[in-house]
């Protein structure tokens, strides 16, 4: 498994880096274009604002390799921010045209509690998915993010979390997924869904 996470200077990426490894992965962490295209799996992370985030893949050519990719067939998975970049455009700062990849906007939470959403929240699957395999019957999971995709019911959401009102967790669809909290700061389940992935694109 060639798993490539892309560095894009966005975030923090250890604990993404050691996630990976706890299943035995050595991923490649890379901003060049030329070995991503060598992927098998592609991690989008990242935390921080999307202007930024926005700015550096395309002043480092990585839109076009991640468009490539993603029509080719790889599977990839954004989390965070890199899930947010994964829609049509985001409210973040300004209205920012991403990647396009899935149906939506990102948009700021408009709610009386406190903003940034942060810390466990369960998982309710809207769905059946490969996902679900060998998760508790409520799993938790860790949120960081002032930002949510809408709208909220629409076919490539696979899970949502409640904060006044539901909000997607998990959108994906064909061999793209994103995931709007972290799984590498998740415990167990964080791991399990990872592992879940690993397994359904060795299958692949």
């Amino acid at each position: 498994m060639n798993l490539v996470i892309v560095d894009y200077g966005v975030g923090n990426l250890a604990n993404v880096v050691y996630a990976w490894r706890r299943l035995g992965e050595n991923p490649i962490v890379t901003g060049d274009a030329d070995v991503i295209r060598t992927a098998d799996l592609i991690e989008l992370p990242g935390v921080g604002a999307m202007r930024d985030a926005v700015r550096n893949l395309k002043e480092r050519k990585l839109v076009e390799v991640l468009t490539e990719k993603v029509r080719s067939g790889t599977f990839l998975l954004g989390v965070c921010l890199g899930m947010q970049a994964l829609f049509e455009c985001s409210h973040e700062g300004g209205k920012h045209e991403t990647l396009g990849f899935l149906p939506g906007e990102v948009v700021p939470f408009r709610t009386h509690l406190k903003v940034p959403h942060m810390g466990w929240n369960e998982l309710n699957f809207v769905r059946r998915h490969w996902l679900e395999n060998g998760l508790p019957a409520r799993p938790y999971v860790y949120f960081v993010h002032s930002y949510h995709k809408v709208p909220v019911h629409t076919d490539d959401v696979i899970a949502a979390t409640e904060y006044d009102g539901a909000v997607p967790a998990i959108c994906g669809r064909d061999n793209v997924l994103g995931m709007q909290f972290h799984p590498e700061k998740s415990g167990a389940v964080g791991s399990r869904l990872l592992e879940n992935i690993l397994t359904y694109v060795r299958k692949e």
